[in-house]
This record gives structure tokens, C-alpha cells and sequence, in this order.
């Protein structure tokens, strides 16, 4: 997409833009983003309830009406009804003390052997034991043919003042709880805010799921569509990362926390001292940087429009060097840590066109503004997430096109936003799945970062549907022709005077794009019941479904824009529209406007009567064009 403004800045321009805005309180407090959630905070780890990650300490209060968590990062955690969880602060946990144990040996040596009424004990060990008769006999709560049916790594039991046969044990895996004795076990963890994310492996894009590197569980994924839990998947991508580590590591001899590459150039941190080192022809010859005073480095990012600019994250807790940045390619780096919190930065991430730097830190997630492209101070840090956590963020990523913003908070799992420096730095996008894509006549366009008033593509005038300042929406008029097409805006500036922008896109007679939600989850309907399809509803082999898409052109007979379209016999498409499910054409019944909507399109199409049961690609093809490529779900 190619971008022109009758009023653009120069790209310092900008940064004093963004700069100003961020000295503003009131203007700030704007910029902070509309945080959605992707995914919930639970695994599915195969075990009897869902699971979540460690917990170090659980105990109930001397009644025990509640129950108490205190989770390996140290958040602390109450439930007053053994299904929901809320923070606690102020709270410390009984100190740890053997039980006085009078009985025969525990199940285990070492074990935890806590004693009950007469006879009655309960052990942690490798397992959870129960005794009967002081110790003489054990029963294995929690093991089966030698497997652990709460995934084992126990660290804490606790039972109930009020009644001995509540136990519950916290361990690998999060809380259970047993109400019988140990005879049968749930788990407390589907609202526990314990989910152990420290870096986006994958983000969720073009029918991709979103993927989480998570201490001890591995590699997880939310897939589009699902709505119980993360689900462990096979670590590819990060087994390559390690891998690279690994190499590098032994060329360096040192070792390695965070590699980065980018054509030909590749960046390795070190774990001690601010070591960084730096190489133009992909490891074959380094040069190395210590920064003073900076911790070990945790993450590093390229700039892939200009590789010769990178930054890096340290993690030094303390106040001292935390981000860092060079411009030719590891020669120097300098100093943009500025009056960013103390605390240390897990991960960094910039836009380069705008200059945006976006870091992850024990303090949250932060923005400022630098020239990347030469030297320069940077702007003061203004925080992302007051009022979302208070809790460490571990990473914060940009997609693609700079244009949608995802971080991983402790505990709670993964966050996503449009990103903050769109406000300054405009873009438009398909309002399908908010990605830069080719305008049609009829196409619902999203502008990120303005509030559009008024909109005029061409000669003819466009209707805007819906603004605010985080986002507006405006549709293509069907009579635009061409191979370009000029957008002119009127939107209301950050002062609340009116400013114009002017955008050139690319024009073609179809530009298709499937519905997303934010996940990645197309709008597909089975079209008996108009019930939405997804992970847990999925499509059925020899029925009908709808694809809810836009940008698909003309239509017969023609219809002015703005207006909604027809219940009854809604105009269809002029443009062949061809649908694919993994890559198959599948029989396309009908393409029309969607009815009762403005700039959707509806897609009606017959599934075979022969599916492969699970996920399959589903896309569009119209005028030649080809839409984004997105994930259905079949069942025979």
C-alpha cells in the first residue's frame, strides 16, 4: 500500500508530534491502548481438569472458608468457593512447618507428612499418600501404573480446618483439590491467573495460530476458533532458535541469552556484563560491545528495513542501562533508557518508519519515540498498562505491518491492541483483518489512528460508517475506476481542529478479504442455523456454509454505497468468486451482498460429503485475486 498526505510530516515532524503528546497527561492518558485478550490463562495439559502453571505454596484460613495460592512469581491469590480467584496483596503464608508426626515412616523419604485426627495423615511426596493407620499402610492418591494424573512436580499440601477430607496440593501444573479424601481430584485453575508465557513464538496471522513459549509447559497454542484453553504443540521455531543460540555460543564462547538476524547480519547478547556482539556476514567474522552498567541482554530486535539498526533489552533489575540501541550494525550503541521505570526490560520491539519503541518490562510495557536512523535522545516512556495489570510484561512484538501490538503479562497471558503509534503515524487498512491491502469498488477500508469525518475516494464522495480516534471505517464507492485511487480525510486532529490526509492506494476490480475476529477465527456460518463456526462448532461434511467477506467488486444490479443491502434478492457479485478449502475448489452457490449490512459480502458454498475431521485452510478467489488464508473447522 502506498501512503501520500497533502499535510505529511517529515519523520521528525512526527516524532515531535508523538513527543508532545507524551509530555500531555490528558493527551497519554488517549494514547493508551484498547487491550483485548487472546486465549485465557489455563492449559490443556491432558490431565483430569485444565491446568496452569506452578504454584509454590497453597493454604486455607482458619476456618477454611478460603483458600489461599501463592504462585512461583509470587502473586498470592484468593477463593472463597473453590471455583474463582481474586489478587490479594498483604497476605503472607503460615510459615512451612513438619507436622508433628508421631506415627510410623512416611510414604517417601523426605516426604511431607501432615497428621490429622487419630490415624489419619496425608504425605507429599513424588505423589499424595493417605494413611488410616498412622502410617502402617499408604495409599497413592495421585499416581496411576507409575504415570501422576496431576502431571506430578508437587511443592505444597494443605487440609482443610473444617473438614479432613478436603485436601488440596499445589504443584507443576497449578492447584487441585480433592473433597473426598483423595479419592478424586479437580482442578482450581481455570480462573487462577497463573499461565507461564514469556515469549510470542507465532502470532496469530493468516489463519495462524497464536503460539507462547511458556516456562516448564513449553510451547503452547490458541488456535483460531478455540475457546477452552492453550493447547502444547511441538516447539519448532524455538528449537531453532536454541539451536542458533547453541552455535553461536560455541563460536563466541560465552554464553548466549538472545540472537537476532536479518539478511546478512546477526546479533547475540550475552548473559553477563552487557556483552553484545555483532556480525555483517552472518557469523563468519564478529566485532563485540560491552555497555557499562547494563545487565544480561534478554532480547534483541533488527530492523529489517535497515538491518545496520538494532536494539537490545537488558535485564538488569536495578536502575543502569536497560535499552539499548546501535545504527551501524553493532559498532556503537547508545543509551535510551531515560526515565524508563527501574526494573529490567525483558524485550524490545519498534516500528522503524515512525520510530516507536516498544519495551516489555518488570514495570509493564512502555513506549517512546527515537529517529532510528540517526543519533538522537529519545522521548520520555509513557506507560501501555495502568489499569491492565500490575504485574511484569515478558514480551512485546509488532505484526507484520506495524500496525497491530501483542504483549505477554505474567500470569495472565497474551494481549493485543492496535498499536499506539498509528495515532501519529495514520495507516489504512482492509477493515477484513486490518492488514494493507488493494482497494475495491464497494470494499470496507479501516483507518488506524484517526477519526475520519468526512471521506472522498476520487471524484466520488465515501461513505464513513463508523470513527473514533482509535480507529474509523469508510467504504469504497462502487463507481471508483482505475488502476489507483486517491483518498482524501478530513479528520479531527489530537487539538480538536479538523486536518486533512491524503492516501494513494493501489485499485483493482476485486481485492478479497475473509472476516476475522481478532484471533484469527473467520465469520463462518453454517447456513441452516446461522450458527457462528469455530473450534467448538465445527462444520459438518455435506453442509452449506456463508463467508461473511469484503472487497469483492461489483455488483448486478448495481448499488449506491452507504446504503444496506436488500433482504430480498440482494445484488451478486459481477467478478468469479471462487472458494478453497486446503487448496480445493469447493462449489460456490451463491456470492451476493450480504443482506441487511453495508460493504459485506456473502459467500454461500457446499462442503463435500468426504472431510478430513480437524482444521483446514479456507480462502477466496476473486477477479484473480486471492484473499487471506484462514481456518475452518470439519467433522465427518
Amino acid at each position: 500500500m502506498c501512503q501520500n498526505s497533502t499535510r505529511r510530516a517529515a519523520s521528525g515532524g512526527r516524532m515531535l508530534l508523538l513527543a508532545l503528546a507524551l509530555a500531555s497527561a490528558a493527551a497519554a492518558q488517549s494514547l493508551v491502548p484498547d487491550w483485548r485478550r487472546i486465549g485465557n490463562s489455563a492449559i490443556d495439559a491432558s490431565l483430569p481438569s485444565l491446568a496452569t502453571g506452578p504454584v509454590e505454596r497453597v493454604w486455607f484460613s482458619p476456618d477454611g472458608g478460603r483458600l489461599y495460592a501463592r504462585t512461583e512469581s509470587g502473586a498470592a491469590f484468593v477463593s472463597q468457593n473453590r471455583e474463582t480467584w481474586q489478587p490479594v496483596a498483604d497476605v503472607t503464608p503460615p510459615v512451612a512447618q513438619e507436622a508433628a508426626w508421631t506415627g510410623r515412616e512416611g510414604p517417601e523419604p523426605e516426604a511431607k507428612v501432615v497428621a490429622g485426627r487419630s490415624g489419619l495423615a496425608y504425605a507429599l511426596g513424588r505423589a499424595v499418600y493417605r494413611s488410616e493407620d498412622g502410617g502402617g499402610s499408604w495409599a497413592n492418591l495421585t499416581e496411576f501404573k507409575g504415570t501422576s494424573i496431576l502431571g506430578g512436580g508437587f511443592r505444597d499440601i494443605a487440609v482443610s480446618p473444617a473438614d479432613e477430607d478436603e485436601i488440596v496440593v499445589a504443584g507443576r501444573y497449578g492447584v487441585w483439590r480433592s473433597s473426598d479424601g483423595g479419592l478424586s481430584w479437580s482442578g482450581l485453575n481455570d480462573t487462577l491467573p497463573n499461565l507461564p508465557g514469556r515469549r510470542l513464538a507465532q502470532l496469530p496471522a493468516d489463519g495462524q495460530s497464536a503460539r507462547l513459549l511458556a516456562a516448564e509447559a513449553g510451547e503452547l497454542e490458541w488456535a483460531p476458533g478455540e475457546k477452552s484453553a492453550w493447547r502444547p504443540v511441538a516447539a519448532y521455531d524455538s528449537q531453532r532458535e536454541e539451536a542458533l543460540k547453541r552455535a553461536v555460543a560455541a563460536v563466541l564462547r560465552a554464553e548466549i541469552l538472545s540472537v537476532a538476524l536479518s539478511g546478512d547480519f546477526l546479533y547475540a547478547g550475552g548473559a553477563e556484563g552487557g556483552r553484545i556482539w555483532a556480525s555483517a556476514d552472518r557469523g563468519v567474522t564478529w566485532r563485540s560491545f560491552t555497555a557499562p552498567e547494563a545487565g544480561p541482554i534478554r532480547d534483541i530486535f533488527v530492523a529489517a528495513a535497515n538491518p545496520r539498526v538494532a536494539l537490545a533489552a537488558t535485564g538488569r533489575s536495578g536502575g543502569g542501562v536497560r535499552v539499548l540501541r546501535t545504527m551501524n550494525g553493532g559498532i556503537f550503541w547508545d543509551d535510551l533508557t531515560s526515565d524508563l521505570p527501574e526494573g529490567a526490560v525483558h524485550a524490545v520491539t519498534a516500528d522503524y518508519g515512525s520510530g516507536a519503541v516498544y519495551v516489555a518490562a518488570d514495570a509493564g510495557v512502555f513506549l517512546t519515540l527515537t529517529n532510528l536512523a540517526s543519533a538522537g535522545p529519545a522521548s520520555g516512556w509513557m506507560p501501555l498498562t495502568p489499569g491492565l495489570t500490575a504485574r511484569a510484561a515478558f514480551d512485546v512484538r509488532l505484526d507484520e505491518a506495524g500496525n497491530q501490538l501483542y504483549i505477554v503479562v505474567d500470569g495472565e497471558g497474551v494481549y493485543a491492541a492496535t498499536a499506539p503509534h498509528r495515532f501519529f503515524d495514520p495507516k489504512v487498512v482492509s477493515a477484513a483483518d486490518l492488514r494493507p491491502r488493494a482497494a475495491a469498488p464497494g470494499a470496507l477500508l479501516s483507518v488506524l489512528g484517526r477519526d475520519v469525518r468526512r471521506a472522498q475516494a476520487g471524484s466520488a464522495s465515501a461513505p464513513v460508517l463508523a470513527g473514533s480516534e482509535r480507529e474509523s471505517q469508510i467504504q469504497v464507492p462502487f463507481e471508483v475506476s482505475g488502476s489507483s485511487l486517491t483518498l482524501a480525510l478530513e479528520t479531527a486532529g489530537r487539538a480538536g481542529q479538523l486536518e486533512g490526509l491524503q492516501f494513494g492506494l493501489p485499485l483493482r476490480e476485486a481485492a478479497p478479504a475473509i472476516f476475522v475476529d481478532r484471533e484469527g477465527a473467520p465469520m463462518a456460518l453454517d447456513a441452516d442455523s446461522g450458527v457462528l463456526l469455530d473450534a467448538m462448532r465445527p462444520a459438518r461434511s455435506g453442509s452449506r456454509i456463508q463467508i461473511l467477506a469484503t472487497g469483492l467488486g461489483r455488483v448486478q444490479p448495481e448499488w449506491p454505497a452507504g446504503l444496506e443491502a436488500p433482504l430480498d434478492d440482494p445484488p451478486r457479485v459481477v467478478a468469479p468468486v471462487r472458494l478453497y478449502l486446503d487448496r480445493r475448489p469447493i462449489e460456490v452457490t451463491r456470492a451476493t451482498l450480504a443482506p441487511g449490512y453495508i460493504g459485506f459480502y456473502l459467500i454461500e458454498a457446499q462442503l463435500p460429503r468426504i472431510v478430513n475431521a480437524g482444521p483446514a485452510e479456507l480462502y477466496l478467489e476473486a477477479g484473480g485475486e486471492q484473499s487471506n488464508r484462514t481456518r475452518i473447522y470439519l467433522e465427518p
